[in-house]
């Protein structure tokens, strides 16, 4: 007796449930292959030995940050697909350089500075220090760039020689702040109403916004702050290179002249200034490099060994196992905004919640705090100043360390710290309050649109952006701003131990560099993040050897686990790029850009809102 014929229905429930349960077990399958490929991969891969007399070859790739702007799942994708993160941590480009000076297998260090991306100023003195003290233990830079940009130049001149390919250029032209400003487009094009609240007459973040160019108040105290940054800046590569700061000054002024002496070509003018001590092709420099070190296995090039090889070693060499006492350093890079955020930009209640975790960490001795932040909402950073404070009445030191900026919201979360270190290059201060309203019934009207409506209160709606701009709304805005700026103003004044009177001559939203901080009572020491950290083992009553520095970042999922050690094991990277099988699995990543507007869009997340944000950076 034959069964009866399923319905379609049920037929139909039937094929949905076998797919379903076949993607189930092909996922599961893969992910298993992905873990067998990974653990053969660890297993059978040769242990990398590094011999005496190898060269480290420091090659920055991407832009110098003081934290990955992406999370650590989206960093090893890429890594196993071969698209390498255009990033390079300081921490670990410090870390590499000091290993380095004292360890007696590496030779010398191989500059390639001219593939280093964006930078700021401070960062690049770090390790500019750095390798200085690396030349200072009796070892040799030998520096190589096909060209060098100002910023790549201040590393490479560091070096014992400094060679450039014959088709190259060295361009040292100064340090320049030019903006868009978007008045006429907003206001006379299409009819935005934009109107400012701010205090203090060199609060010039929100300028763009209402006026054609910048006010002689923010020229004023732009030009002051960049003088003082680009003197230094002459002055290092002065020292580095032997080479009066008055004589590269004088070569940057004549440069049309200076130029057409050398018929034009670039090269032999940084070899006629100095600046290199020979033009050499990438292959003449791999000869000297072959002569006077050891050659490889294949006798094709030098003995060597790359950044991220070499950390690889450092950490397996230096591994801590166990408790001990601790500095944990929490990081607050990028804008500061509301909530949760992720690496790149400062959450309130995220880095306040990663202050707290070290606070409460029974190993945690001092907190050192690394600032690279222009500001952003008040709120978010008085949360964050909040347990910088709460930190301290819980009997830990701690340390604020400021990175190539530290302004406005950016300084409102260092004030509270036992001591401010900065750069001298630093971009500080900037206490000043602003607010921003834009309303469009005019850019609406031009469309044929118009708003209308009834309210219970004169305020129902009147911060509705659609609607004509009511001077009351213009008044209470402006309350909350001076209200902002007082409180500013007076925790800074409390924290520095000085009068409000005496603040509010320094603040008003003026920039200062590190070095006109620290003359004006704002930072305590001059010096980078190394120098921070030995202040707060003192502070802690550390002995030197016997803490270690822990990083209190977002923790990862084990997922992410899994897939960050994946993309750090070599021989596993090269299983999957070879088989292809990353990108059918993981596909391909996506880069973010943040723009001014985009900003100015997130800015307006409450209809009012206190700014503490500055536009100062380089």
């Amino acid at each position: 007796m034959s069964d009866k014929p399923r319905g379609l229905l049920v037929r139909l429930v039937a094929g949905v449930w076998h797919t379903i349960d076949f993607s189930r077990r092909f996922v599961v399958n893969m992910l298993f292959l992905l873990i067998m490929l990974f653990v053969l991969a660890a297993v059978f891969a040769p242990s990398a030995i590094l011999h005496k007399r190898t060269a480290l070859v420091i090659a920055p790739n991407g832009d110098l940050v003081e934290q990955y702007r992406s999370d650590p799942g989206s960093r090893a994708l890429a890594k196993l697909l071969g698209e390498e993160v255009p990033e390079v941590q300081l921490r670990d480009l410090l870390k590499a350089i000091k290993a380095a000076t004292n360890d007696d297998r590496i030779e010398r260090i191989v500059l390639r500075a001219d593939t280093l991306g964006g930078a700021g100023m401070a960062a690049l003195r770090e390790v500019a220090d750095a390798l200085r003290e690396f030349r200072a233990a009796g070892k040799e830079i030998i520096a190589y760039g096909d060209s060098y940009d100002q910023r790549q130049y201040l590393l490479a001149a560091q070096a014992n020689e400094v060679y450039l390919h014959p088709g190259g250029a060295i361009l040292l032209e100064g340090l320049a702040r030019f903006q868009p400003y978007f008045r006429e487009g907003l206001q006379d094009k299409l009819g935005v109403e934009v109107h400012l609240f701010r205090v203090g007459e060199y609060k010039s973040a929100a300028e763009p916004f209402v006026l054609d160019g910048p006010s002689p108040e923010a020229q004023t105290a732009d030009l002051y702050w960049m003088n003082d940054v680009w003197q230094r800046y002459l002055d290092d590569i002065g020292a580095a290179r032997g080479i009066a700061p008055g004589e590269i000054a004088a070569s940057i002024e004549q440069l049309p002249q200076r130029l057409a002496a050398q018929h034009g070509d670039l090269g032999k003018l940084a070899l006629s200034e100095h600046l290199v001590d020979d033009l050499k092709t990438q292959d003449q420099v791999r000869d000297l490099l072959i002569e006077r070190g050891v050659a490889d296995e294949d006798n094709h090039s030098f003995r060597q060994i790359d950044l991220e090889s070499y950390l690889d070693f450092v950490n397996r060499e230096n591994l801590h196992i166990g408790r001990q006492d601790t500095i944990a350093v929490v990081v607050a890079q990028g804008e500061i905004v509301d909530g949760e955020q992720a690496p790149g930009t400062v959450g309130g209640a995220s880095t306040a919640a990663l202050i707290r975790e070290a606070r409460e960490n029974e190993d945690v001795k001092a907190l050192l705090l690394r600032v690279d932040s222009p500001g952003g909402g008040v709120f978010p950073s008085e949360q964050i100043r909040r347990e910088v404070e709460l930190t301290r009445d819980a009997g830990i030191p701690v340390v604020v360390s400021m990175g190539n900026v530290a302004a406005s919201g950016g300084y409102w979360i260092s004030m509270n710290a036992d001591v401010i270190f900065a750069d001298p290059s630093t971009i500080s201060g900037s206490i000043g309050i602003f607010g921003l309203w834009m309303s469009v019934p005019e850019t609406l009207a031009r469309i044929g649109v118009r708003t209308g409506g009834v309210g219970t209160t004169r305020f129902a709606g009147a911060f509705d952006p659609t609607r004509p701009f009511d001077p009351a709304v213009g008044e209470i805005i402006q309350s909350v701003i001076d209200a902002g700026y007082a409180d500013f103003t007076g925790k800074v004044a409390a924290a520095r131990e000085q009068s409000v009177e005496a603040i509010d001559r320094i603040a008003r939203g003026r920039v200062w560099s590190g070095a006109q901080a620290k003359e004006r009572g704002l930072v305590d020491e001059l010096g980078g993040l190394r120098a921070a950290l030995a202040r707060a083992a003192e502070l802690a009553k550390l002995d030197a050897g016997r803490y270690r520095v822990d990083y209190i970042e977002t923790r990862m999922s084990p997922f992410e686990k899994f897939m960050s050690d994946l993309g750090a094991n070599s021989a596993a990277r090269a299983v999957l790029r070879e088989t292809g099988m990353a990108k059918v699995l993981l596909g391909p990543q996506s880069a973010q850009i943040e723009q001014r507007l985009h900003w100015l869009g997130r800015a307006r997340t409450r209809p009012i809102q206190a700014l503490a944000h500055c536009f100062c950076g380089l």
